[in-house]
């Protein structure tokens, strides 16, 4: 006989799943004694459930399919959430099984009980408790097809007395979907949008991930239309090399040519993205957006012509119809522009740049008792990371850093929680990855706030032997937090952070440790610990006082940050 919890795990199995992320426990049991006994699956005991499923989180959007995890009664299932809305938002397919109380049990406010159904359906596109064995494999057909074409999440509620139970015997394995199928632009809408674009005189891009495989097509694009083209963050791994049309990022981690670029177009066009910054859009604008999802047209900003389907096949209907721009003026000023503000960030980049001539920008970095860039730690990282290094990176200013001095060339891929913004994400983002292929590099941009939030799982790495290399900007403070409230002219407050010496930390569970205060140290160290084979942790002290500037700062602004700075003065945030 067959049990419901072999049945799950067999038919995962045979849809290519190789690991589930998760803590052992109670009503899990009978799926970790199927997954022990089923040698195609690995299980991976977290610290916390949460690091769980931003692993999959991770690994469904690298691998572009189905990822699990898992939590036990209650707490255990609790603690999923926030990574698996990481998933929701990244629109990336991850199934969750949870545990629940007995069934006799349910509804009785039972020791560790709660309601999955209810707690889970914000979040997920498919969500039900297995209340007997007549619902399999049916409802585990619905789970899994559902994250799939939907590019969700799906929660799977096992209550306590029902992993167990057998199963009539030839109950068949499920089979899930394979091929997802691509949505096609309607022609009408091509041509409306194709007139548009050849009526104006300049058109700048701003291209999402939802581009990325029709790269060959944006280009071709870009180079008839003459159009500048500004990233969104997660669109570097696509369009991040040997782009002669990039022009760097927006929003807080942009740059001046990206503002001046909006500015001066008179077609926006919008591919793939659903970028979320509607105050650092233009206004004024003929505005087009393509998009698989129709849902997400309009919701940044007001659009004019909507084409509705996959990136590769509406540009493709797309491309016969537009003329091409002669003047390349539009194009040429902006990337002179982002040129010239690469140009005075280009000596992180050179380890033999006389730091001497730098002006403003050194900072005293050729100083060994001053505290180190965290610009001169991201571009060594830079400079020694592999080709194909998978990297992710928390949401504060540590993804500013990644941004502007990582190039996602060669085949480089980038994670974050991008769209959730959630601090702790990086470092099991990059177990998540490194467990995919131990073999491969995967560097992780920690913030101290963010990798302190989930320290423990450090554990993880060592326990399962993955390789990862986690970077910890340590400027002891919640540095984004610090630039938000400056910005606003309110004095630095809750953000200073009384860190340990993580690198000592990482020795203590087994992990190689390396901490590093002087400027003139950090190559080395970077290049020491992407070399050792193992786990490593690099603790860079860094500068705090470091800002990302937008690309079109206001004069609000200014005055904030030197309100905040005379309030912060007088009193000192400590």
């Amino acid at each position: 006989m067959t049990t419901v919890a072999e049945l799950l795990i067999e038919s995962l199995a045979e849809h290519g799943i190789r690991q589930v992320w998760g803590v052992v426990g109670d009503a899990l049991n009978p799926v970790t004694d199927a997954i022990r006994r089923e040698d195609r699956i690995e299980w991976v005991g977290v610290r916390h459930e949460e690091a769980a499923a931003f692993a999959a989180s991770a690994q469904s959007q690298l691998t572009d399919d189905l990822a699990v995890c898992a939590g036990t009664v209650g707490p255990g299932a609790i603690h999923l959430l926030n990574g698996l809305y990481d998933a929701k938002k990244s629109h990336t397919p991850v199934l969750a099984i949870c545990g629940q109380v007995p069934r006799e049990e349910m509804g009785s406010d039972f020791f560790q009980e709660v309601d999955n159904d209810v707690l889970f359906a914000d979040v997920s596109v498919f969500c039900q408790t297995v209340n007997s064995v007549d619902q399999l494999p049916g409802i585990l057909e619905q789970a899994v097809n559902a994250a799939l074409s939907e590019r969700g999440v799906a929660v799977l509620t096992l209550p306590g007395d029902v992993g167990g139970l057998d199963l009539p015997k030839h109950t068949p394995v499920p089979r899930f979907l394979e091929a997802q199928p691509v949505l096609a632009p309607d022609p009408d809408a091509v041509r409306a949008a194709a007139d548009a674009i050849n009526a104006a005189d300049s058109v700048t891009f701003l291209v999402g991930l939802g581009a990325r495989h029709a790269r060959a097509e944006v280009l071709q694009a870009a180079e008839r239309l003459a159009a500048p083209m500004v990233l969104t963050l997660k669109a570097k791994e696509g369009f991040d090399d040997d782009n002669p049309y990039e022009i760097g990022q927006s929003g807080l981690i942009g740059n001046p040519s990206t503002a001046l670029a909006f500015a001066s177009c008179d077609v926006l066009v919008l591919i793939g993205t659903d970028f979320p910054y509607p105050e650092f859009l233009p206004t004024g604008k003929t505005v087009v957006q393509l998009d698989v999802r129709g849902a997400h047209v309009g919701r940044r900003t007001p659009v004019d012509h909507a084409v509705v389907g996959d990136a590769r096949l509406g540009l493709g209907a797309l491309l016969p119809l537009l003329h091409e721009k002669l003047d390349r003026g539009h194009l040429d000023h902006a990337r002179k522009a982002y040129e010239l503000w690469g140009s005075g960030q280009a000596h992180f980049t050179d380890p033999d740049y006389d730091h001497k001539k730098v002006g403003l920008l050194r900072r005293k970095v050729d100083n060994p008792d001053a505290l180190i860039r965290p610009e001169l730690l991201a571009a060594a990282i830079e400079r020694h990371a592999g080709s194909d290094t998978v990297f992710t990176s928390d949401t504060g200013m540590s993804a500013v850093w990644l941004s502007r001095f990582v190039r996602m060339s060669g085949g480089r891929r980038l994670l974050g929680s991008y769209n959730l913004g959630s601090m702790a994400n990086a470092m099991p983002m990059a177990l998540g990855a490194q467990a995919l292929d131990r073999d491969r590099q995967v560097i992780a941009f920690c913030g101290d706030g963010g990798l302190s939030m989930l320290m423990g799982d450090l554990i993880t790495a060592v326990s399962q032997d993955l390789p990862v290399k986690i970077v910890v900007f340590d400027n002891g403070r919640l540095g984004m937090v610090k630039l938000e409230m400056e910005q606003v002219g309110l004095p630095e407050f809750g953000t200073v952070l009384h860190n340990p010496d993580f690198a000592k930390v990482a020795e203590a569970i087994g992990m190689r440790g390396i901490r590093v205060s002087d400027p003139h140290e950090v190559d080395g160290a970077v290049a020491e610990a992407l070399a050792h084979p193992g786990p490593v942790l690099l603790d860079v002290l860094t500068n705090p006082d470091e800002i990302a500037l937008p690309p079109k700062p206001t004069l609000e602004q200014g005055w904030g940050f030197a309100i905040a700075k005379m309030k912060e003065f007088a009193v000192s945030p400590e």
